[in-house]
């Protein structure tokens, strides 16, 4: 499919805009064929030098480069409307030709790969999205064409204005003046339009929006066919181009050119709507898909109305991509309402939004909509009316009986507005626009078309296209290819992206000029990180007694930076520029360029990263250190019991001791282990070799713990093996008829901590707990969950630790390298913010196992025990990052200890384990020598050795924010992002959380947009070009469970996640944050499916997807999937008989079935924890829970869909430049 294909998401704000095709954008100069262009409003749109009135998302390329330097960054999106209420005329049908023609102007820029005909390049910089241009000629590959009668019915709906269109667009309602929180690219200009005149009555739904609005945008999700968008107007600028595009309709035939990112997009609230028939086509051909079906389940979760505006308001068009190009449009014409035009539907739309569905940004109720004639759009949009869209659609549609077939991408139905889910960031003020003139925001915006508005998935894939040699590392200042990227890395001087990556590889060359930008200058660390297999490990350096080569003053470690002087005798640091003498051992002759002969045999002179092997003076009390020990406590009360846990965890133990972590395979591990088994008294367990059977011994003074033996309790696995088999076979036939249900916890980890400190070791405790620590002992808890709290400003309180004890208890761990790993198996609250403190502070891992059943849950327990017992780890580790001169490193996150300013302090340090280093100016840096970062990590290898890890990265400066613009790394900084503000719930409300991130991210964009940007109409919203998925992704950040929690989601899973989160690297958060959606109707051998954006438009009916979530893994089933497939999938003819509660796909003899299983293996293997497969049936309940992570849509603790809070970006952008 394509990867734009994603089902339009139903925007907040109304029909999609065909404009974007999402699948890729197309330039706006008419690279991608749109799938539908956006409509941009009535014949006046059609009028070239009418700037249409949605949002023109345009990305110049090079062009704008002359302009501007910086304009090869960006993209811009048109939120604006420019054009004037419709006439009463329908448009000509000819105009659509027009818009073709202009599609291909230049205008229309891409976002995404080139259209199949080629783009025009785009200026370098910034890509301005029209959100009300039109679409680029080219046939849109995704999106089936209308039929002819949908493109007659629109037409005759389009009424042609001498004046620009309305910028609502006929059907639609002008957006409400007040919807200004588009402040996206709506044209600000071109709102007037519609809020002067009404759009002439034609343009308007004849009659005013009829309450059902909802019906209205339900059309939409049926198909009606759309209208033709105006075509763009060749006169705009660039920028605005791509608004005009949308400004026009496009024609019919248009539709089928796919969405370009010139085209604009409606604002949901500010920008006036797209035209209806804009959206409407897109959503007529998306809902072609689904039209034959009936609104997919998650629809049911919405009110019976039509589906919410937001999703369903978006076509499928995304999924044209999908190749349904085949897909009709709606053989019923536009509802009678939409008859006005297209613009009825998308007045409708607005208007549909129950009123309770507040402007996508509050969480109140919608503002009351008015079903208003199109006087409606006089009113200027507001940030509500892309909520209005946004909330469901609480009037039933009358027109939508049915809707459309969907297109293959997209979600058959429109959905109704989830019942459940409130409008988006219902608490937020800022979020939200306010809610100002609600209805008539509503009805009189359009939605951005999804497929208009940048893309995850073709960003996605245009990066892979371009990745096929292998990522030098060589160049200073060179972004590597994104995450999601496969590629092979040849270390060159810089460390690789596998252990170190930046969120800006052109640093800003003062204070002012980062503070300016604030864009976070930070670096993501993964010192162990795992290579794969045709990458070489990091070499390891002996440099004997005398250690490693340093500088003697700031103690910086010999690398490739270092300059060699006076015939190689000395040699210059390049951060702090003092000179060291070479020690004779080590001296070498220079070449005639100044480099050491030798430089290419010593990986120190020419590699990122390296290893030492440390000397005893890197060693704690002069002393090299013993072989770490894991030792093993396992609660054994009566809830552990009766779950089976204790007996899962003896039973795996056996063969797992077998596996503990060593250097060399042919080798056996000299870690030593322990058995220690608690409730409310602690039991410790002699298993030396020269017993017959293991002893026991009880401490039940639990207020001061000791350890009662010495010898016998860590041992060899090999020498002891007898007993420890012996051990734990009787384990769970000792415990098997308790009746203890309380428990201690601080207790067990002290006992541990005491073991290690009596063994003179560091090492690593794997607790197994299951319930709150009530018993009298040291670190008791109590109950203190709170639903109340929740939103208010005592929250905060929640996630921080109920008593210092185990504040202290991790300070002591830490200094004696005790790691504790924490696995959770809770029925009830467990308080995970205070357990957690020991395993995070400690460098180990929290892991939760919520209503623990051995059936379904045993697999994914021990898959994650497996491989936490067996990955690479390091103990005792202290970290410290050096800088030179002009930065310095100011902050961390992390799962780890620090005493000082300097130094990350880790007892245990994993192959899993990120940490993010934020860096600040504290002078100025300078354009040649650019700033150099050194990461050392001194760390005991699980044999014993004492190593330091070397990561050196060097990056450029610039004087220009251009050039800072051109080289960032949108998922490092939302990486950053995430645990700055998962760090500052700590401290403060959620909700000023969010307003901060949402904040910043403005200003960063704002920035970018009057520094960098060529001059263009305010209506657009201009975003760098790799950026533009900085809204997107912060959204997700945003409506995550940890800032706006679901009413269902615990105070312990918001606790974990935000612990989780801590210490993820780029490539976990991305995933996090933006799930993996995959279409798995058609499986190639050898290569995946391009994936579909997360929005339920994207499903169809006849699919089946997995997503991955990187905690999760998602089977989604349609309801209409051909029995074929049903039979190789699951082995059963009917979609009722289909098992959702298997958590494996049954091994079925035939290539499908074998190749998606290998996909299911494969991803997991990526990830650091075993995914359990859910399988989720169309409108069945799980469908709730998968419905979550389509984070495109509105969420159902109220979070904004990606077109509305793209729209309340812009809002915030403008406000900023103003």
């Amino acid at each position: 499919m394509n990867v734009n294909q994603h089902t339009p998401m139903a925007s907040p704000y109304g029909q999609p805009q065909p404009g974007y095709g999402q699948p890729n954008y197309a330039p706006l100069d008419g690279g991608y064929p749109a799938s539908y262009a956006p409509y941009n409003g009535p014949a006046s749109a059609y009028q070239p030098g009418v700037p249409p009135q949605g949002y023109s998302f345009t990305s110049f390329p090079s062009k704008a480069v002359a302009a501007n330097p910086a304009s090869d960054l960006s993209s811009s999106l048109d939120l604006g409307s420019a054009r004037g209420p419709p006439t009463s005329a329908p448009p000509p049908v000819s105009a659509p030709q027009q818009y073709n023609q202009y599609s291909h102007s230049p205008a229309d820029m891409q976002n995404g790969p080139p259209p199949m005909t080629q783009a025009p390049p785009r200026p370098a910089g910034s890509q301005p999205y029209g959100l009300g241009g039109g679409q680029p000629s080219y046939p849109q590959h995704y999106a089936p064409p209308p039929t002819m009668q949908q493109v007659t019915n629109q037409m005759g709906g389009m009424q042609l204005t001498s004046g620009p269109p309305t910028p609502a667009g006929l059907g639609y309602a002008p957006p409400h003046s007040s919807q200004p929180p588009i402040s996206t690219s709506y044209q600000s200009a071109p709102q007037p339009s519609f809020t002067q005149a009404p759009p002439p009555a034609s343009s308007a739904p004849t009659q005013p929006p009829p309450p059902n609005a909802p019906a209205a945008s339900q059309q939409y999700y049926r198909g009606p066919p759309p209208p033709p968008q105006p075509p763009f107007n060749s006169a705009l600028p660039p920028t605005s181009q791509q608004q005009f595009l949308s400004s026009a309709p496009p024609p019919p035939s248009q539709q089928t050119f796919p969405p370009s990112f010139s085209s604009s997009i409606p604002p949901p609230s500010c920008a006036p709507a797209p035209p209806v028939s804009q959206s409407q086509q897109p959503f007529s051909t998306p809902q072609p898909h689904f039209s034959s079906a009936p609104p997919p389940v998650s629809q049911p979760g919405f009110p019976s109305g039509p589906p919410p505006p937001a999703q369903g308001s978006f076509p499928p068009q995304p999924t044209p991509s999908s190749s349904q190009p085949g897909s009709v449009p709606p053989p019923g014409p536009p509802p009678t309402s939409v008859t006005s035009g297209q613009y009825p539907t998308p007045i409708q739309h607005q208007q549909q939004p129950p009123d309770s569905q507040p402007s996508p940004y509050h969480s109140g109720p919608p503002p009351p909509r008015f079903q208003m004639p199109p006087t409606v759009n006089h009113l200027p949009p507001g940030p509500q009316s892309p909520p209005g869209p946004q909330g469901p659609l609480q009037q039933p549609p009358s027109p939508q009986t049915g809707y459309p077939p969907q297109q293959n991408g997209a979600f058959g139905q429109t959905r109704s507005p989830q019942a459940g889910y409130p409008g988006p960031y219902p608490v937020q003020p800022n979020y939200g626009a306010p809610a100002p003139a609600p209805a008539p925001a509503a009805p009189a915006q359009k939605r951005l078309d999804p497929d208009a508005i940048p893309s995850p998935i073709q960003v996605i894939e245009d990066d892979k296209a371009k990745t096929n040699e292998p990522f030098v590392t060589g160049v200073r200042g060179q972004a590597p290819p994104l995450v999601t990227t496969s590629f092979h890395v040849r270390d060159q001087g810089n460390a690789s992206p596998r252990f170190v990556r930046c969120t800006a590889y052109n640093m800003p060359c003062t204070a002012d000029m980062a503070k300016q930008s604030q864009v976070p200058l930070a670096a993501v660390i993964k010192p162990l990180a795992t290579l794969p297999p045709d990458e070489n490990p990091p070499y390891m350096v002996d440099h004997g007694e005398g250690g490693p080569i340093r500088c003697n003053r700031c103690k910086a470690y010999m690398c490739p930076y270092m300059q060699f002087i006076e015939g190689g005798r000395r040699f210059q640091c390049s951060f702090c520029n003092c000179v060291t003498d070479v020690p004779p051992h080590y001296f070498q002759h220079l070449d005639h360029t100044g480099k050491r002969v030798d430089c290419y045999d010593r990986p120190e002179l020419s590699l990122g990263s390296y290893e030492f092997l440390a000397t005893v003076d890197y060693c704690k009390n002069n002393k090299l250190p013993q072989p770490p020990a894991f030792i093993f406590l396992i609660d054994v009360s009566y809830n552990a019991v009766k779950s089976g846990m204790v007996s899962i965890v003896c039973h795996e133990l056996k063969s797992l001791l077998d596996h503990l972590p060593r250097e060399n395979p042919e080798v056996d591990s000299v870690v030593r282990v322990g058995f220690v088994t608690y409730n409310k008294v602690l039991h410790f367990y002699n298993v030396k070799a020269s017993l017959a059977q293991p002893q026991m011994l009880v401490v039940s003074d639990v207020s001061d713990m000791f350890v009662p033996l010495l010898d016998g309790f860590l041992v060899n696995v090999n020498e002891s093996r007898q007993v420890i088999e012996s051990l734990l076979d009787q384990i769970p036939e000792m415990f098997a008829d308790t009746r203890e249900t309380e428990t201690v916890f601080g207790p067990v980890i002290q006992a541990g901590l005491e073991a290690l400190k009596a063994a003179d070791c560091a090492g690593k405790l794997f607790v197994f707990h299951t319930s709150l620590p009530i018993a009298e002992a040291p670190g008791k808890l109590k109950n203190r969950e709170d639903k109340k709290l929740i939103g208010t400003d005592k929250e905060k309180s929640l996630f921080q630790p109920q008593v210092g004890f185990y504040n202290n208890l991790a300070k002591e761990c830490v200094a004696q390298g005790c790691c504790v790993d924490l696995f959770l198996f809770p029925n009830q609250y467990v308080d995970v913010a205070t357990l957690g403190v020991v395993p995070v502070s400690t460098g180990g891992s929290v892991y939760k196992y919520t209503y623990f059943q051995a059936q379904t849950d045993q697999e994914r327990f021990l898959n994650d025990l497996r491989r936490d017992l067996q990955k690479h780890v390091g103990f005792d580790a202290v970290m410290r990052v050096r800088t030179s001169t002009g930065i310095r490193a100011t902050d961390f996150f992390g799962s780890f200890y620090m005493s000082n300013t300097t130094d990350v302090e880790l007892a245990g340090l994993d192959c899993d384990k990120a940490i993010t280093v934020e860096f600040k100016h504290d002078d100025k840096l300078s354009e040649e020598t650019g700033a150099l970062m050194q990461c050392a990590v001194l760390y005991t290898s699980c044999s014993g050795q004492r190593r330091l890890r070397i990561h050196n990265m060097a990056v450029n400066c610039c004087s220009q924010l251009a050039d800072l613009y051109r080289n960032c790394e949108t998922d490092t900084i939302i990486n950053y992002f995430s645990k700055y503000a998962f760090r500052g719930v700590l401290s403060n409300p959620t909700k000023a959380v969010r307003d901060t991130l949402v904040n910043q991210c403005a200003q960063i964009l704002a920035c970018y947009r009057k520094n960098c940007a060529s001059p263009s109409s305010a209506g657009q919203l201009i975003l760098p070009e790799c950026m533009k998925l900085l809204p997107v992704y912060l959204n997700c950040v945003l409506k995550s469970d940890v800032l706006l929690p679901g009413a269902d989601v615990s105070l312990d899973d918001r606790a974990y996640l935000k612990q989780l989160i801590s210490c993820m690297d780029v490539a976990d958060t991305h995933v996090f944050f933006y799930p993996r959606l995959l279409p798995v109707m058609k499986l190639e051998s050898g290569s995946l499916p391009v994936a579909v954006r997360n929005s339920e438009e994207r499903l169809s009916k006849g699919g089946v997807y997995l997503m991955e979530t990187g905690l999760h893994l998602f089977l989604w089933v349609g309801a209409s999937v051909q029995q074929e497939l049903l039979l190789n999938l699951f082995g059963t003819p009917s979609f009722s008989q289909i098992d959702s509660s298997m958590i494996n796909l049954p091994v079925l003899d035939n290539p499908f079935s074998q190749r998606l299983r290998e996909i299911i293996d494969s991803f997991r293997a990526q990830r650091s924890r075993y995914m359990k497969l859910v399988v989720v049936k169309q409108e069945d309940r799980t469908e709730l829970i998968f419905r979550h992570f389509l984070v495109e849509d509105k969420s159902a603790s109220g979070g904004a869909s990606y077109v509305d809070f793209l729209c309340h970006m812009h809002k915030e952008i403008r406000q900023l430049l103003s």
